[in-house]
């Protein structure tokens, strides 16, 4: 793996982990003080109802007590990420991502723009990464959605703005225009 993907695989990690932040603050929390499980129940029934099944089966296996490597086998990069994020928290709270902040949509465009770039030029791994991607951003609804649904746009080497963009909000629309960004710095070099 080269070091660019390295890195886009560690800024990645970056934004699943701050994405979910609140959860992995919550499970984190549950595993500290046992009285707060309760109100985490309702948070993992949600989940396991939108599609995070086997996450939900891991979370609850370290919340059993199970916190060796052996838990994360056969997660994906994003179950994976989150799972760890949660290992680290319970080793030191000081780790745990801040459940109030935002994640930064400019932090996302180079990493989505360098997938894209990778997958574009036929790269297996990113196209797999990219699939994978896509198909959570459309489970999420919303800017996301739409963003995922274009995934396959930008892989094919859509760079139009308008087309991009349509039915999108704002904030959503200047994640891809900050993409189109990063992608033509990529193009130049």
């Amino acid at each position: 793996m080269t070091q660019a993907m390295s890195q886009l695989l560690s800024d990645q990690k970056k934004q699943i982990v701050q994405f979910h932040a609140a959860l992995i603050h919550n499970v984190v929390m549950a595993c500290l003080h046992r009285d707060l499980l309760p109100q985490l129940e309702p948070i993992l029934q949600t989940s396991a109802q939108n599609g995070w099944e086997s996450l939900v089966v891991v979370i609850r296996q370290v919340l059993n007590g199970k916190r060796d490597a052996s838990v994360l086998s056969g997660l994906d990069e994003e179950d994976s990420a989150i799972i760890e994020a949660i290992l680290f928290g319970i080793q030191d709270p000081s780790t745990l991502p801040d459940p109030e902040a935002k994640p930064d949509p400019t932090l996302a465009a180079p990493g989505l723009a360098g997938i894209i770039n990778a997958a574009g030029r036929g790269d297996v791994a990113a196209l797999h990464m990219l699939a994978n991607m896509s198909e959570q951003m459309v489970r999420a609804g919303g800017d996301m959605a739409k963003l995922g649904g274009a995934m396959r746009k930008f892989v094919d080497g859509e760079r139009d703005a308008d087309k991009l963009t349509r039915g999108m909000s704002v904030q959503g629309q200047e994640l891809v225009y900050s993409i189109l960004t990063e992608l033509g710095k990529l193009a130049t070099h």
